[in-house]
């Protein structure tokens, strides 16, 4: 079975070198030895180490590589919409098999590479765009497809969650624990995809896809990253017995009108600390399935690096292999569901307010009237005097509201009235809590 890979980068290369190593043991598995056909690059000559590949192989020409004859499977380690989608239509159109970590492309257009494996016959897998070396995607598309998923939890962004780690564990802010995270290798030169979202709202998109039988892009789900999390907000959340953790949500529910619709979203949130994602640090990602029959299931391991990475993506064309020598495919797309997705002001959760108020009579039955207009029950209320680490320069005292669960809409309904009160002279922070109610 002969591959052409596209991409040598550091995911790229490492799947080049697992093939070589494993070579014996992979032709096993399949029934067939594997063999490269060519690798398509961006610039050639460029230092890659010591890759057992013959130079003659390397081309710059991926579209007519992925055209040649010869080549049974494409692996796409690009990244990146174009021209990533057209190399990868043309090649399941004609009948190639595709093997992709490509969340972004997959969470923008993956209808098409769907529609195009449909239309050419191919397998189209995908199993490292989410959460790395960790079995996910096939458990929730094969395994699970017997029963019912109402909720996936997962933290999936390995930078972020060790930013959030190091907040936590030294009381550092954001900008420094970035550094430490830049410094480490951790985070990018340009950080903006995984700290403002962008990559978990990718890799909820199609978590939320297989889960619900729906197809959901990366315009469906709410995001907000991590950049606005204080070394405030990490010491009130110790205080009430959680950590912060950037999740993605994706759920299932009724809408405003009662249809089941799905919720999908991604924002910093307050867990308790008996939560099973609480432990998860450092750079390690892990996703918590909630099933009907199956009860709770819990993935968890390294969610990023070429090695990790490499590895599912083997896994992929392992199977892709044996699909292709028994003349089967894959299963096919399931989004019979069609499920609409609710907007982020109809999901289900709680607030964590800090306020940074007056301290004089009346300022709690003004700031408990605020809420009650907007029909939002208060769970806890803590309130710290001027000096403290949540209070704000120029605050005489500061309140800790925690909401129980209510529509999100209605909750951030009942921020904005707060900032038009008088006593009020600033609202500190604003994050949402899961789990524990």
């Amino acid at each position: 079975m002969r591959l052409a890979i596209l991409g040598c980068g550091t995911v790229g290369s490492e799947v080049v070198r697992l093939l070589h190593e494993q070579s014996a043991d992979l032709a096993a598995r399949i029934g067939a030895p594997l063999e490269i056909a060519g690798i398509a690059v961006r610039r050639l000559g460029r230092d890659r180490g010591n890759l057992p590949v013959a130079p003659e192989l390397f081309t710059t020409d991926a579209l007519g590589l992925i055209k040649r004859d010869d080549v049974d499977v494409v692996v796409e380690v690009v990244g990146g919409i174009e021209p990533a989608r057209s190399w990868l239509v043309d090649a399941l159109r004609a009948g190639k098999s595709v093997v992709t970590a490509n969340k972004a492309l997959l969470a923008e257009d993956g209808a098409a590479l769907h529609d195009a494996a449909a239309d050419g016959g191919a397998d189209l897998y995908y199993e490292a765009a989410v959460a790395g070396a960790i079995p996910l995607l096939r458990p929730l598309r094969e395994s699970l497809h017997g029963d019912r998923i109402n909720r996936v939890t997962g933290i999936v962004n390995g930078t972020t969650n060790f930013i959030l780690s190091a907040m936590d564990a030294t009381g550092a802010g954001f900008a420094e624990a970035l550094e430490e995270a830049t410094e480490l290798g951790y985070a990018e030169a340009d950080p903006t995809a995984d700290v403002e979202g962008f990559d978990a709202a990718a890799k909820a998109a199609i978590l939320a896809s297989l889960a619900f039988h729906t197809r959901v892009g990366a315009a469906d789900v709410y995001r907000e990253g991590i950049t606005e999390v204080t070394a405030a907000d990490v010491a009130s959340a110790k205080a009430m017995g959680c950590t912060i953790k950037l999740l993605c949500i994706a759920a299932r529910g009724a809408d405003a009108t009662g249809r089941e619709s799905v919720s999908v979203r991604v924002h910093p949130a307050m867990i308790p600390l008996g939560h099973p994602l609480a432990s998860v640090g450092d750079a390690y990602n892990a996703v918590f399935v909630e099933a009907e029959a199956a009860g709770p299931l819990m993935f968890y391991g390294r969610g990023a690096g070429g090695a990790a990475t490499a590895s599912a993506v083997l896994g992929d064309v392992v199977a892709v292999g044996r699909n292709r020598l028994a003349g089967v495919r894959a299963p096919s797309e399931s989004a019979y569901a069609d499920l609409a997705v609710r907007p982020m002001g109809e999901a289900l959760t709680r607030y964590h307010v800090s306020l940074d108020v007056a301290d004089k009579p009346g300022v709690l039955a003004a700031v408990a009237g605020v809420f009650a207009r907007h029909d939002v029950s208060i769970a806890t209320v803590r309130q710290a005097p001027a000096g403290t680490e949540s209070a704000g320069r120029g605050a005489d005292a500061v309140l800790v509201i925690v909401t129980h669960t209510a529509p999100d809409a209605a909750l951030a309904a009942t921020v904005e009235d707060l900032r038009g009160l008088d006593a009020v002279r600033s609202i500190a922070s604003v994050l949402r809590v899961e789990g524990g109610e």
